[in-house]
């Protein structure tokens, strides 16, 4: 899902780069602000920003410019919540970025803008809306599908107001929804473990 450089209209990226920008400055002024970055938080928002970052690493190449892989953004938005999760996906994305060539710097905006706001916004929503209904487990199922979901289909959006063509929408959004299945049984299965090993952790959420 990551885009790299010179697949994104200048307006299209530099649209992304504005809008990231100032809803991760939002996170970040949440988070300050709240005081809620205690020892225990960092020392978690460390270790599951390490482990999306190597999930993110493996990837499949898929027609339309891009690439298919796990995004994550579901679980930090669960068990980070909304804000701290979006941070943590952006400094993921950004160490891709800067240090491995995985993402366009000039696509920085757009790519945060899918997995690291709009999986973990869409992702978080859901879990919170479905757990009363269905439990935590299928909550955390759908929500992980859901994330990835959109976030593929935000990254076709972008392409296709680039390119002109609602193909890479249609391909993006394809793709997407069928590995959606492995992220969301990932993502249910890691909040079950935490909930049982750990629940103090997910303690916020319930």
């Amino acid at each position: 899902m990551h885009i790299p450089d010179g697949y994104l209209s200048l307006p299209t990226a530099l649209t992304s780069m504005i809008t990231t920008f100032t809803i991760i400055s939002l996170a970040i002024h949440k988070v300050y602000r709240g005081k809620s970055l205690t020892h225990e938080r960092i020392s978690l928002l460390t270790a599951l920003s390490a482990g999306i970052f190597v999930a993110q690493m493996i990837a499949w190449p898929i027609p339309g410019g891009t690439s298919l892989h796990l995004v994550g953004g579901a679980l930090a938005g669960i068990v980070l919540g909304p804000w701290l999760g979006m941070i943590s996906m952006a400094l993921v994305l950004l160490v891709q970025c800067l240090l491995f060539h995985d993402g366009g710097i000039t696509a920085l905006g757009a790519n945060i803008l899918c997995m690291g706001i709009t999986a973990v916004l869409s992702g978080y929503t859901a879990f919170k809306l479905l757990k009363p209904l269905v439990g935590e487990f299928i909550a955390s199922v759908i929500s992980g599908w859901l994330s990835i979901t959109l976030a593929g289909m935000m990254c076709g959006v972008l392409l296709s107001i680039s390119w002109g063509s609602p193909l890479p929408t249609y391909i993006m959004a394809m793709w997407h929804s069928v590995l959606g299945v492995l992220e969301g049984l990932i993502t249910g299965s890691v909040i079950t473990y935490l909930n049982v090993k750990a629940p103090h952790i997910l303690g916020g959420l319930k």
